[in-house]
């Protein structure tokens, strides 16, 4: 993992927007997102496959008493591509093992081609 840089955003801000409204700008401005938790294992996992593949996805680590805003975003680990909803663990693994996850990147401009 060493060289892939992630983006770490809290979700608390100030200015008073709730975390929902915080949550849907963060899918809408970020290529990929993932919303997380430092004790989940598929959260681990997922980030590293992403850093693996060479994404620098946005993560959002939420605290306890965030994850309850996080129905906003369905379940934890969530991951957004693009805006869409990819699910968590097993979406992400669907997409890699089925040879669409690198495409879907390039769609939305995360993953780029080295020459």
């Amino acid at each position: 993992m060493e060289g892939v840089k992630r983006r770490v955003v809290a979700l608390t801000i100030d200015g008073g927007e709730p975390p929902e409204k915080r949550m849907e700008s963060m899918i809408r401005e970020n290529p990929v997102v993932v919303f997380s938790r430092r004790s989940c294992c598929m959260c681990h996992v997922i980030k590293r496959l992403l850093a693996t593949v060479g994404v620098h996805a946005t993560v959002i680590e939420l605290e306890e008493a965030e994850a309850a805003a996080a129905s906003a975003v369905g379940i934890l680990p969530a991951l957004f591509i693009g805006g869409k909803p990819i699910g968590g663990l097993e979406g992400l693994m669907a997409l890699h093992l089925s040879g669409k996850l690198v495409p879907r990147l390039q769609e939305v401009g995360a993953y780029v081609i080295s020459d």
